[in-house]
């Protein structure tokens, strides 16, 4: 009967070892791990795609062609519904019998909500420079639909105010586009309708904690989500 040896084991010679590592087992010849990309680890499940196995950068679980696969997604719908309410605007204007661009229309319902403001106030709410919210204030008054008056206060400012025939228009236009975006949001199943307006409001929160220039304001109620036609920014 053989006797068993109880002895020390012996340590494996270096050059030994480096084939083993090099055929990827230990020095007894089992599997050795290896700390590569790709190789089996505590970080990577059995089966899972290589991609999606980031960590430390975006989200847990999505890899950088991931992101910006997503963020491009992202842009296209968000460009989507921006030209929506854009053509819904032309749309609403263009059922009006008088002849406005869709800025003169933003200055319209900047009054409409604010009430009468001084003419640089305008400018600062449209986003434009005093003289082109001058321009702008002429050609309205010159369809009747605003009026200018000095300032009691203060001679040399101008204050701006919609005249009658100017209130109904805005009324008018604003009522046909929001028929129309509620005939959209009516024919959504009710989770995408509940989730719609909170989704849009948690990507403009993100980005105003990104960058506190890109913050929401009070701006889009102001001008009731009229936007600029960029095809056409002529005031």
């Amino acid at each position: 009967m053989a006797q068993q040896d109880t002895g020390p084991r012996r340590t494996p010679e270096p050059e030994a070892r480096g084939r083993a590592a090099e055929r990827g087992t230990t020095e007894h010849g089992r599997p050795g791990r290896t700390p590569e990309h790709g190789s089996p680890g505590r970080d990577t499940a059995p089966g899972a795609p290589e991609q999606g196995r980031v960590r430390g950068r975006g989200r847990v679980g999505l890899s950088e062609e991931a992101l910006d696969r997503e963020a491009e997604e992202v842009t296209v719908a968000v460009m989507a519904a921006s030209r929506l309410i854009v053509a819904l605007s032309a749309r609403a204007l263009a059922s009006v019998d008088v002849p406005l661009t869709l800025p003169q229309l933003r200055s319209l319902v900047a009054l409409h909500t604010c009430g009468p403001i001084k003419l640089a106030a305008m400018a600062a709410t449209l986003g434009v420079t005093p003289s082109t919210a001058l321009r702008m204030a002429e050609r309205l008054e010159g369809l009747g639909l605003t009026d200018r008056r000095v300032n009691p206060d203060n001679r040399r400012e101008v204050v701006l105010r919609l005249t009658g025939a100017g209130e109904d228009l805005v009324e008018r236009v604003l009522g046909h586009r929001r028929a129309e975006i509620r005939a959209l949001v009516e024919r959504l199943p009710a989770p995408q309708r509940a989730g719609l307006v909170p989704a849009l409001t948690a990507l403009a929160t993100a980005a105003g904690d990104l960058d506190p220039g890109l913050a929401p304001t009070d701006e889009a109620g102001r001008l009731a989500g009229v936007l600029d036609d960029p095809l056409n920014p002529a005031p």
